[in-house]
């Protein structure tokens, strides 16, 4: 069961955001190109420096919480996953209280 730790996690934020794109109607994965063009240039960024931190020594992941599933650069695939799973979540929880507080802005809108 420990090796699905990272994974659990995983499936916690999904089943704990993404109900929200059913019942609030966010509809933020209607707008993929949106989506996409949000949260790739993050990930990439933050794969780029797990590769750095793993290859340097400087990190590491725990064989016996990840299933052992590699992305080239011998990083697992739930690391790639967390960098599109919780943007997205987060996205979704921003959009959601947009969705129920109208009159709440976000950054620079009026």
């Amino acid at each position: 069961m420990h090796k699905l730790g990272y994974s659990a996690m995983l499936l916690f934020t999904v089943v704990g955001s993404f109900w929200l794109e059913i019942f609030l109607h966010v509809r933020v994965l209607k707008r993929v190109k949106r989506v996409l063009l949000t949260i790739l240039p993050v990930a990439l960024l933050f794969i780029a420096w797990d590769l750095y931190a793993v290859h340097a020594g400087h990190w590491f992941f725990d064989p016996n919480q990840i299933l052992g599933i590699y992305i080239p650069g011998h990083i697992p695939i739930e690391e790639l996953l967390f960098f599109l799973i919780v943007p997205l979540a987060a996205i979704m929880t921003i959009e959601a209280v947009r969705r129920v507080k109208p009159h709440w802005h976000v950054g620079d809108e009026k």
